[in-house]
C-alpha cells in the first residue's frame, strides 16, 4: 500500500531559507512531518523545547506514517552533574553520532539542551571504531589493549554495554550500540568464531559473521589521552590537582562519576552537532526551543556560579562545554528551516507562513458528544468551532488527493464544519471497549482499524484504532476528525512495557555459593556453622587439588575438598556478626543437628497432614478450551519470560486437576504475576465460573481494573469493581448483579469480604499481596480455602527452595526476569538537604519523569509539598494520603496517573499497586522508620521503565539512628540489583516468610541450623514421610555420595577460570550434580564460556561421573591409582552379586574381598583415559 498523505505541504529548498508552519492543533505535528518526511530526499534534524514534547512527537509520528527517525538522547543529567549517564543512554547516543552523517532520508530528533552540549570531533568516533570478522588476525593483548582505550571496562563477566571480558582464549564483550553480547574464540591468533551469548544465562546462541565496534564513551582512554587531560586540567584550573578525587581517579586510569563534564580536556577542540549533520539537513524547531534555550542557558550559568568556587571539583566555563542560545540561532541560518507551531508564530514581515487547516478538537462532555454525533432523529453541529472562521493563508497550501472516498459525507454531514470522517484513537483495548459503549449509545458503529493509513485508504466514515496520541484536531479539507480519549474523558494512559527473555536462576546466589565473600558464615552438613576463608590448593602426594577453607571456634581449620560441597550451604538466618560459630569436634553441633531434625519431622508430618485433606476434597476441574485460550494467549503483546510460562503450566496443572488450587505466584515488583492471574481468570470464566479478585488498597483494585479491562477488551466478559470508590447505591447494583452471575469478574478491596457479598457461581479467588490483609480478612479467605481454588501473588521474596518444603501447605511458583531493558535503581543515603531534593527532582523533570516524594507524617505532609513548590519552580505538586476522602484521592491519583502532575507528596499508600513507568525517582524522608521490607516495595514504585531510575533515602544524623536501622539502610543501598527480592540482601525477608507459615519455633530452628539447611532437611522429611521411612533417623535425612580418588590432579586451573567465586560457583554445582545430563550441560557450558577443557578439569568432569554412577550403586568410596585399588560397598549395594562371585573365581588375581564390604583390585593403569575406561568397565560387570 502506497503513502497516503494529507498535507503535503511546502519545504524550504535554500540554505538560509525558512518557512513557517503554524496551526498544527493537537498532535496534527506529527501527522504534518510525517508527510514532509516521507517525500523529502533529504534528512531533516528536529528539535524540540523538552523530552516531553519529544516522546509525544515521535509515538504521533510512528502512528501517522511512521518514517525512519533517528533519536539523539540527552545525558538525563544536570549541568555539571556529579553523576554519570547509563552506558545503554551512552551506546544509544554513540550509535545515533555514527549514523547521523550517512542518513540519506529520514530524521534525528533531539531536545535543545541537548543540542546545546558541545559533542567530541567527528573523528573520534572514526578513529576508534573497529570492523573484526571470523579468520582475522586478532592479537588478545593488543586487541584488549584496544577496548580499554576506546573506554570499555574490564569485568569477569559481561552484562551491559561497554563491558569485556578475557578468559583464555575467550573474549566477551558488549559493544556500544549493539542488542547482544558477543563471545569472540580464538585459535592460536586467528578468531575461530563468533558467537551472540545472553548476557543473564552466559550461553551462546547463534554464530555470526563479523561485528562492528564503536567506542564506548564519548572520550578516548588511552595512556596520550589521560596525560592530556591530566595536562589540561593544570593549565585550566592550576592549584593543587591532588585535592581533587576526579583528578586522580583518571590519572590512575579509573573512570568517575561526571567526568563527561570534563571531555573537552581529552581534546585540542570539540564539535557540535552541526558539525555531525548530512549538508543537505533542514532543520526543525518546535514552538517553545527559543525560550528553552534561554532557561537551560540561565540553568547553566546558575549551577556553574553555585558550584566554582569549589576546590575540590573545579568547572570549566559555561562556553567551554554548552553552546550560547545565539551562537544555535546563528549558525541553523545556514541551512534550510521549519518552524513549526500550534498557533501564532512570531516572524520576520516578509517571512513565509503556511497556515494549516486544522481545528482544535475540545474537551467535551456527552451532552456535547450528542450534539456532535446526532441520534437519527436529532440534528446537529460538528466538532470543534461551531462557526470556524475562513483560513488566513500567506502562501497556499493546497490539498493534496487522497483516495476519493476521503471527501465523501455521511449522514450527518449537514455543513461545512461537521467532518466528513472521524477517527477515535484510544491507548488500550480496555479504553476502546468504554469508548465504544459511548458511541453505539448514539448509535455509531465505528469499523476498527490497525493504522491511520488503514483508514485513510477504506471508505468508512467512523473509525477506532489504538494510538499514543494525547491530543485530536479535526482538519478542514479533507474533513477528517482525529479524536483520542482526552477530548472525551481528559484522560492519557502511557503503558508500555516490553520483556526479555531470561533463564536467570534466582536462588543460584544462596545454593551455588556465589558471590561468598571471606568471612562469611557458611553451615557445614557434618561440622556446623564456620567462616569462609577462600580456596585454598594443596598437594597431597602428588596430586594437586582444590579445598574450600572454613575456619571454626579458636581459630580451627577444615580444608572441605572440592568433591564434598554438597555439604556446604550459605548460612543464612542472621547477619555476620550474629551468626553462630561452631567448634570442630564438639557435640555442640550434633545436639543442634538432632533437634532441627526432630523439629522438621514433626512439621513434615503436618505438613503432609494438610495436604492429604486437601487432596481428599475434590475440587472443580476445569476444561481448557484450546481455541478460544490460543486466542486469549495471542492477546498478549509480550513475550513470555521462562518463569512466566513455568508459573502459567503449574495453575493450568492445577486447575484441570481433581484437587482444589491453592498456589502462590511470587514475583518482584512489575515481573508479570498479573498475566498468570488473568489466564487464570480467563480458564475459570469459560467454565461458566465467576472470579473474585481481591487487593489490599483501593488504588491497587483501580489500577487491577483497568488492567483487566485492557486485557480482556475483546472477549464478552463482564468486569467490575467494588471499593470505596463506589457510591453505597453503586456498590448494592455491583452486588446484586454478582448475586444473579452478571458479573464475570468482580476485582473488590477487604469491601468484597463482607457478608453481603454473594455469588452465584464463585469458581476462583485471585489475592494479591495476601499479607497485607488483616485477622478477619484472612480467617474470611482461608474459611473459601477448601471450596474454591485460590491463587495468591505476592512479591514478598520467598526463595525457590521452599518449593518443595512448603508443598504441603501452599504450591509455589516464582518468576525472577525483568523486563526489557529495565534498569536497577541507584540508591543513596543522605541527611535532609534542600540542594539534593531540588537536584534530584529537577534531574528527573528534566528528562520528562516524575518524581514521588514519601513523607508519612500527615500532619506536616502539605508543608513539605509547600516546600518543594518553592524549591522547584516547574514542579507541578500534589498531595496523596490515605486518610483523604476517596474521591479526592482518586482525582489525585488520576491527575499524577495522567502526568498532569510530575511531584507526589505522599504517605505509604504507594507502597503498594501503583504502576508508573514515567515515575523513576523517589525520595523517602526520614527511611530510618522504615522496614527493610516496605524500602524494598517503595524503591520498587520506580524503575519500571528503562530510564535510569533513582532513590534518594533521607535520614537523620547516624548519632540520632539505632544500629538495626543503620543496618537495614546499609542493606538496601547495598543490593540494588533486579529480583534482589529473592537473593541475599533480603535474608530477614526469607526467615520472616517462612516463619509466617511455619510458626515461630521453626523460625528459631532456621537461625540455628541457618535457613537452607533447615528448608533442605525439611524437604527430606518430606520425602521419607512419604517412602515410609522415619526422618528422625539421620540415614534417610542424609544421602551420601561416593568418595572417589583417582589419585589424579582434578580441579578448575586458576589460568582457565581466574574468578575464585566463579569457580566456587562451578564446583558447587559438579558436587551437586545427581544425573549425566546436569553434568553434560555444565560441561557444554563451561567449553562455551571459558574454551577447551584441560587436563585437569577433565580429571574433574571424569571423576564427576564416577560419583554419580557410584552414588546410585550403592558404593560408597572408590580409589584406583597406577597399579590398583579398591571399592566400599553399603549396606545395600545396588549390584549383581553373582556377576561380583563370578569375577573373584574367574580372576582371583586381580580381584579379592578384604571383608564383607571391600572389594580390592590391581590394573595397570598410568594414562587417565585408560583408568577411568577400566573403572567403568569394573563397574559395568557387576551392575
Amino acid at each position: 500500500m502506497s503513502y497516503a498523505d494529507i498535507f503535503h505541504p511546502p519545504l524550504p529548498q535554500k540554505d538560509g531559507a525558512a518557512i513557517y508552519w503554524s496551526h498544527l492543533l493537537g498532535d496534527s505535528i506529527g501527522l504534518a512531518l510525517s508527510d514532509a518526511i516521507w517525500h523529502a530526499e533529504h534528512p531533516f534534524l528536529i528539535v524540540t523545547p523538552d523530552y516531553t514534547t519529544l516522546t509525544r512527537l515521535i509515538e504521533a509520528c510512528q502512528f501517522f506514517g511512521n518514517p525512519t527517525l533517528l533519536h539523539f538522547p540527552g545525558w538525563e543529567t544536570l549541568p555539571y552533574d556529579h553523576f554519570s549517564s547509563h552506558p545503554d543512554i551512552t551506546s544509544d547516543r554513540i550509535t545515533a553520532l555514527n549514523s547521523m552523517p550517512t542518513l540519506k532520508k529520514g530524521a534525528m530528533i533531539t531536545t535543545i539542551d541537548t543540542l546545546m552540549h558541545r559533542l567530541p570531533p567527528c573523528h573520534f568516533l572514526h578513529a576508534n571504531s573497529l570492523m573484526i570478522k571470523v579468520g582475522d588476525i586478532l592479537d588478545r593483548d593488543s586487541f584488549t589493549a584496544k577496548l580499554t582505550a576506546a573506554g570499555y571496562i574490564a569485568l569477569k563477566q559481561v552484562r551491559e554495554h561497554g563491558e569485556f571480558a578475557v578468559r583464555g582464549s575467550i573474549i566477551d564483550l558488549f559493544p556500544m550500540g549493539s542488542p547482544h553480547p558477543f563471545r569472540i574464540d580464538l585459535l592460536d591468533n586467528e578468531i575461530d568464531t563468533l558467537r551472540i551469548f545472553s548476557p543473564e544465562t552466559q550461553r551462546t546462541t547463534e554464530a555470526i559473521a563479523e561485528i562492528r565496534l564503536l567506542p564506548a564513551k564519548e572520550f578516548p582512554f588511552t595512556s596520550t589521552a589521560i596525560e592530556s587531560f591530566r595536562q589540561n586540567w593544570r593549565n585550566r584550573f592550576g592549584g593543587n590537582p591532588l585535592s581533587c578525587p576526579l583528578y586522580q581517579d583518571m590519572s590512575e586510569g579509573r573512570y568517575a562519576p561526571g567526568i563527561e563534564y570534563y571531555f573537552p580536556l581529552f581534546f585540542q577542540e570539540t564539535a557540535t552537532l552541526f558539525d555531525y549533520l548530512p549538508n543537505n539537513t533542514t532543520i526543525v524547531y518546535v514552538e517553545g526551543v527559543k525560550q528553552k534555550a534561554a532557561q537551560f542557558w540561565q540553568e547553566i550559568q546558575s549551577r556553574y556560579e553555585a558550584g566554582r568556587h569549589n576546590l575540590s571539583k573545579p568547572l570549566l566555563l559555561p562556553d567551554q562545554l554548552f553552546l550560547m542560545p545565539d551562537w544555535i540561532a546563528m549558525t541553523a541560518k545556514n541551512y534550510p528551516r521549519l518552524i513549526v507551531s500550534a498557533g501564532e508564530l512570531e516572524m520576520p514581515k516578509k517571512a513565509t507562513v503556511v497556515k494549516f487547516p486544522v481545528r482544535e478538537a475540545h474537551l467535551i462532555s456527552e451532552r456535547e458528544l450528542i450534539s456532535a454525533f446526532p441520534s437519527p432523529q436529532e440534528g446537529g453541529i460538528g466538532w470543534g468551532d461551531q462557526n470556524p472562521q475562513p483560513s488566513n493563508v500567506i502562501a497556499d497550501l493546497s490539498p493534496h488527493p487522497i483516495p476519493p472516498s476521503c471527501g465523501e459525507g455521511n449522514a450527518l454531514s449537514e455543513s461545512a464544519a461537521i467532518p466528513a470522517r472521524t477517527l477515535f484513537c484510544t491507548e488500550s483495548l480496555g479504553r476502546q471497549e468504554a469508548v465504544l459503549q459511548l458511541l453505539h449509545a448514539r448509535h455509531i458503529t465505528p469499523t476498527s482499524f490497525d493504522s491511520w493509513q488503514a483508514f485513510l485508504n477504506s471508505k468508512e466514515p467512523y473509525g477506532i484504532t489504538l494510538a499514543l496520541l494525547e491530543q485530536g484536531f479535526i482538519i478542514e479539507t479533507p474533513a477528517i476528525a482525529v479524536i483520542t480519549e482526552n477530548e472525551l474523558y481528559e484522560k492519557r494512559i502511557m503503558q508500555r512495557r516490553l520483556r526479555k527473555k531470561s533463564t536467570q536462576n534466582p536462588e543460584n546466589l544462596i545454593r551455588d555459593l556465589i558471590e561468598l565473600q571471606l568471612n562469611d558464615p557458611v553451615v557445614h552438613l557434618e561440622h556446623g556453622v564456620g567462616r569462609y576463608q577462600g580456596l585454598k590448593t594443596l598437594t597431597v602426594g602428588e596430586e594437586q587439588a582444590e579445598y574450600v577453607c572454613l575456619s571454626y571456634q579458636d581459630d580451627d581449620k577444615l580444608f572441605v575438598p572440592i568433591s564434598s560441597l554438597h555439604l556446604i550451604n550459605r548460612y543464612t538466618g542472621a547477619d555476620r556478626e550474629h551468626a553462630p560459630l561452631n567448634k570442630l569436634g564438639n557435640e555442640q553441633w550434633q545436639k543442634t543437628k538432632r533437634r532441627a531434625i526432630e523439629n522438621v519431622s514433626d512439621t513434615a508430618a503436618e505438613l503432609l497432614d494438610i495436604y492429604a485433606k486437601r487432596a481428599a476434597h475434590a475440587g472443580h476441574t476445569y476444561h481448557i478450551p484450546a481455541d478460544e485460550y490460543a486466542n486469549f494467549v495471542a492477546q498478549f503483546p509480550f513475550e513470555e519470560t521462562p518463569d512466566q510460562l513455568q508459573a502459567i503450566e503449574h495453575v493450568m496443572q492445577d486447575m484441570s486437576s481433581v484437587r482444589t488450587m491453592d498456589r502462590v505466584v511470587c514475583g518482584d515488583v512489575g515481573f508479570g504475576k498479573t498475566e498468570v492471574a488473568m489466564r487464570a481468570a480467563f480458564i475459570a470464566v469459560l467454565n461458566h465460573k465467576q472470579v473474585a479478585i481481591l487487593a489490599p488498597t483501593t488504588l491497587l483494585a483501580q489500577q487491577h481494573l483497568q488492567n483487566f479491562q485492557d486485557r480482556f477488551a475483546k472477549f464478552p466478559i463482564h468486569i467490575d469493581m467494588i471499593s470505596r470508590f463506589r457510591t453505597h447505591k453503586e456498590q448494592t447494583t455491583i452486588l446484586k448483579k454478582l448475586e444473579e452471575g452478571k458479573i464475570d469478574i468482580i476485582i473488590g478491596t477487604h469491601q468484597l469480604l463482607q457478608d453481603r457479598t454473594k455469588f452465584k457461581t464463585l469458581g476462583l479467588v485471585i489475592i494479591d499481596e495476601e499479607h497485607r490483609f488483616g485477622v478477619k480478612q484472612k480467617e474470611k479467605i482461608k474459611a473459601w480455602h477448601h471450596e474454591i481454588d485460590i491463587l495468591a501473588l505476592t512479591a514478598t521474596p520467598i526463595p525457590r527452595t521452599l518449593n518443595m518444603a512448603l508443598s504441603g501447605i501452599r504450591d509455589l511458583s516464582i518468576i525472577a526476569t525483568p523486563p526489557l531493558r529495565r534498569l536497577s535503581v541507584k540508591t543513596f543515603i543522605h541527611e535532609y538537604q534542600d540542594d539534593i531534593i531540588r537536584e534530584a527532582i529537577e534531574r528527573e523533570l528534566l528528562r520528562g519523569g516524575q518524581v514521588y516524594f514519601l513523607h508519612n507524617d500527615i500532619a506536616t505532609i502539605h508543608k513539605e509539598a509547600d516546600l518543594i513548590k518553592n524549591l522547584v519552580k516547574a514542579a507541578r505538586v500534589n498531595v496523596a494520603h490515605g486518610q483523604m476522602h476517596e474521591r479526592e484521592l482518586e482525582k489525585i491519583m488520576s491527575d499524577f496517573y495522567h502526568r498532569r502532575t510530575n511531584v507526589l507528596v505522599c504517605s505509604t499508600i504507594i507502597e503498594s499497586g501503583i504502576d508508573i513507568p514515567t515515575a523513576n525517582t523517589i525520595i523517602i524522608n526520614r527511611a530510618d522508620r522504615l522496614g527493610i521490607a516496605q524500602l524494598h516495595q517503595l524503591r520498587g514504585r520506580v524503575g519500571r521503565s528503562h530510564h535510569q531510575a533513582y532513590a534518594y533515602l533521607f535520614v537523620p544524623n547516624q548519632k540520632h539512628m539505632t544500629r538495626d536501622a543503620i543496618e537495614r539502610l546499609a542493606a538496601i543501598a547495598a543490593y540494588n540489583d533486579l529480583g534482589i527480592g529473592f537473593t541475599l540482601s533480603t535474608h530477614d525477608l526469607e526467615i520472616r516468610g517462612a516463619g509466617e507459615l511455619l510458626g515461630e519455633n521453626q523460625s528459631g530452628n532456621m537461625r540455628e541450623v541457618g535457613f537452607t539447611l533447615y528448608m533442605d532437611l525439611l524437604t527430606r522429611a518430606i520425602e521419607a514421610i512419604k517412602s515410609g521411612q522415619d526422618p528422625t533417623l539421620q540415614t534417610s535425612l542424609f544421602a551420601h555420595s561416593a568418595e572417589i580418588n583417582l589419585h589424579l590432579t582434578a580441579l578448575i586451573p586458576e589460568d582457565y577460570l581466574f574468578d575464585i567465586q566463579l569457580r566456587l560457583h562451578f564446583y558447587k554445582r559438579l558436587a551437586n550434580c545427581k544425573t549425566h545430563a546436569e553434568l553434560e550441560d555444565i560441561q557444554v557450558e563451561m567449553i562455551d564460556r571459558f574454551g577447551l577443557l584441560p587436563t585437569p578439569l577433565k580429571n574433574l568432569f571424569a571423576i564427576s561421573e564416577l560419583k554419580i554412577k557410584t552414588t546410585t550403586m550403592g558404593i560408597t568410596k572408590l580409589e584406583a591409582s597406577e597399579n590398583g585399588g579398591k571399592i566400599e560397598f553399603g549396606e545395600k549395594p545396588n549390584i549383581k552379586p553373582e556377576a561380583l562371585i563370578k569375577l573373584l573365581k574367574n580372576e582371583p588375581h586381580r580381584f579379592q574381598m578384604q571383608g564383607p564390604t571391600r572389594l580390592r583390585f590391581t590394573l595397570d593403569s598410568h594414562k587417565l583415559k585408560e583408568r577411568v575406561g577400566l573403572v567403568e568397565k569394573l563397574l559395568g560387570m557387576i551392575t
